[in-house]
């Protein structure tokens, strides 16, 4: 969204609540599955299955966001991406978003309307049809951004991280680690604080741009989830806090020991091992079971002593922790 004069981008403080919520409700659109959207005391969504998916997340601003890094358009696409990641991941179609706001009151006007704008069209772009349908909105020294999103199963079973076998082929689709590198760009290249140093996109070169794009405003691949539940996914999740960390947590639940090949891994294996906020989709198929879309990274083995194996080693790498510092998780 274009900059504009301060004495015509008001500060929040200055403005009712009535006056925000409406210049944000200005900038969505109507949701398919929506029977009442914003605007009532609740927003009634329909669940044609029967079921609904639901999962919430929260960004805050220091561990999850900077502000020096981040436009409210990032912002807004990247809450909006990695909630619709996590119903993707179950094999639902994202239906619906609530949005829950607490905002400085110093902050601009243009700021949460751009925010709208991010929502709006990652909606668009990943997920059509599913648009927000209410929130709340509060104020707070520290930007708070909450998302709550719902999903539609289509008269399928949920596919959980739990369902692995041994003999199952395990595979990815979305990118591997260009979050972590791009996380890495900004601490080295820029900074916040007292004297920040924004990002300049002149200063990047095109594969840090790239990395810095999927960290800010990263662009799951959502429409495959569904597809990989038809195609008979017998287990699934959403990798954000990083392969190892992730695939474990598949392994674990599975009752399977997972061997990753690191050759199949991209061009940075520790990279993509360590890194988080990738939201690619991590499934389990059974052996010449693999959509389109998705690439094999390994395979699941009867349980062994170990949950995670890279060429059959054990894997040392953890994964993003929200408890660990930012700036020493971003080495």
């Amino acid at each position: 969204m274009p900059s504009r004069p301060d004495d015509d981008d008001p500060r929040l403080g200055d403005l009712s609540e009535g006056t925000i919520l409406r210049a944000i409700l200005a900038r969505t659109v109507p949701a398919t599955h929506a029977l009442i959207g914003p605007g009532d005391d609740a927003a009634v969504v329909a669940a044609p299955s029967g079921s609904v998916v639901a999962t919430t997340d929260t960004l805050v601003h220091g561990p999850d966001f900077r502000l020096a890094w981040s436009s409210g358009y990032d912002l807004g696409w990247k809450a909006a991406a990695v909630n619709l990641a996590d119903v993707a991941a179950m094999g639902a179609r994202p239906t619906a978003l609530l949005v829950a706001l607490a905002v400085p009151r110093d902050l601009r006007l243009s700021f949460v309307e751009s925010l709208a704008d991010g929502f709006r069209e990652a909606c668009e772009a990943l997920a059509p049809g599913c648009s927000v349908v209410g929130g709340d909105l509060t104020v707070s020294d520290v930007l708070t951004v909450a998302v709550t999103a719902l999903g539609d199963l289509e008269g399928r079973a949920p596919v959980t991280r739990a369902g692995a076998a041994p003999g199952d082929v395990i595979a990815v689709a979305g990118e591997l680690g260009n979050a972590a590198h791009g996380l890495a760009v900004l601490f080295g290249r820029f900074r916040d604080g007292e004297t920040p140093i924004p990002v300049d996109p002149a200063l990047l070169a095109p594969g840090e741009s790239a990395a810095v794009a999927a960290q800010l405003r990263p662009a799951p691949p959502i429409g495959l989830g569904p597809f990989a539940a038809v195609a008979g996914a017998t287990a699934m999740m959403d990798i954000s806090d990083g392969l190892a960390l992730d695939a474990r947590r598949m392994a674990a639940a599975s009752g399977v020991t997972i061997a990753l090949d690191r050759a199949a891994l991209g061009e940075a294996p520790g990279r993509a091992l360590a890194g988080g906020e990738d939201h690619a989709l991590l499934a389990a198929f059974p052996p010449g079971v693999l959509p389109p879309g998705f690439r094999v990274i390994g395979a699941a083995r009867a349980r062994g002593d170990e949950d995670l194996l890279c060429d059959d080693a054990p894997v040392d790498v953890s994964g993003w922790d929200p408890y660990r510092d930012w700036d020493s998780a971003a080495g």
